[in-house]
């Protein structure tokens, strides 16, 4: 039998830098909070039990997320990573896996993670990270002459010799939870944050002989974070960029790759082609040989139900199909 898996997410992030009310995980990326891209990211994973940690925006996050296989875990006051993953405790299988994730890293990709809790079922710890041009404020990877990862500095305590070193770590892990509930219970804060940082725990599973294993992404914009609006924006237009080529490698053709936007699901039969600043919401099908077009003489915006919308129609007939809502945006000509 599988070894079970438990997921423990941390969303209790203020995020200061957005400038806004709003916690920091339910700003939207393609029409979906931030929160929402990365459980969807476990639930090929078959977690028997997934918990998120929140605090800044109170119940707010458990209302707008509604999910029924979700457990929502309260961290006040917030002293770190360690801290966070500690409120959890009471809720991990120590038999289990325990997935480590961050609210606020939206596009890590399932097949990441699968890695991951392979590496972790056979009593490693996993750890994700990734090499940077510009590894400024991420935590470093140290390792030894035999290239085994011994532990983990944040930037903020690193030496000068140490902030050189180009591999960071993401701060997503996944090991046996119940060498994860001892290495918390011995956490500290004698940091230059004065925080019980999860990072800790690498130190100590290298000190005690586990095997650390560094797993790494496909991509770096896979396990990047979003702490302002404008790497929001960047992320956006990763995400739309993937978007765009899985459409295009479908046989879809767009007039300009770069000016598509996909805030849900899009379907397309055969010989459908889509003209530039077209944006597609909810659950949309375009049918055979439909031609997606800009909206003209607004500018303006028009949601449509029904098959003669602005962006569904073909050799001037009503030939796709779509589900909306569905939205196409423009500028009028000037």
């Amino acid at each position: 039998m599988s070894v079970p898996l438990n997921v423990v997410i941390l969303a209790a992030g203020k995020g200061t830098r957005m400038k806004s009310e709003l916690p920091k995980v339910l700003h939207p990326l393609a029409g979906r909070p931030l929160l929402s891209h990365c459980l969807a990211a476990t639930d090929a994973l078959e977690a028997a039990r997934i918990c998120v940690v929140y605090g800044h925006g109170g119940d707010i996050l458990p209302t707008r997320i509604a999910r029924d296989d979700v457990h929502w875990v309260l961290q006040e006051p917030q002293l770190g990573t360690g801290h966070a993953v500690q409120q959890a405790v009471p809720g991990l299988d120590p038999a289990a896996i325990c997935l480590i994730l961050y609210g606020d890293v939206p596009l890590i990709r399932p097949e990441t993670l699968q890695e991951m809790t392979l590496i972790a079922r056979q009593g490693a710890v996993a750890l994700l990270t990734v090499r940077m041009a510009n590894p400024a404020g991420y935590g470093r990877i140290v390792r030894d002459v035999q290239g085994q990862v011994r532990r983990i500095v944040e930037h903020k305590d690193a030496s000068p010799d140490e902030l050189v070193l180009d591999e960071v770590n993401t701060g997503i892990m996944c090991l046996p939870a119940a060498r994860l509930i001892a290495w918390l219970g011995r956490l500290g804060n004698d940091n230059a944050q004065s925080e019980y940082y999860l990072t800790d725990i690498i130190g100590m599973a290298a000190a005690e002989g586990e095997r650390v294993v560094p797993c790494h992404p496909a991509t770096e914009w896979e396990v990047l974070g979003v702490n302002s609006r404008a790497q929001l924006a960047d992320l956006e237009r990763h995400y739309q960029q993937g978007i765009a080529e899985s459409l295009m490698h479908q046989g879809v053709t767009l007039v300009d790759p770069a000016r598509i936007d996909v805030r849900g699901q899009l379907n397309c039969g055969r010989d459908v082609l889509i003209d530039v600043n077209c944006v597609f919401e909810g659950h949309v099908i375009l049918g055979g040989g439909a031609v997606g077009h800009t909206c003209s003489g607004g500018p303006w915006v028009r949601e449509s139900r029904s098959s003669r919308s602005a962006i569904s129609t073909a050799r001037g007939s009503p030939t796709g199909r779509s589900s909306g809502p569905m939205r196409a945006c423009g500028q009028a000509p000037i």
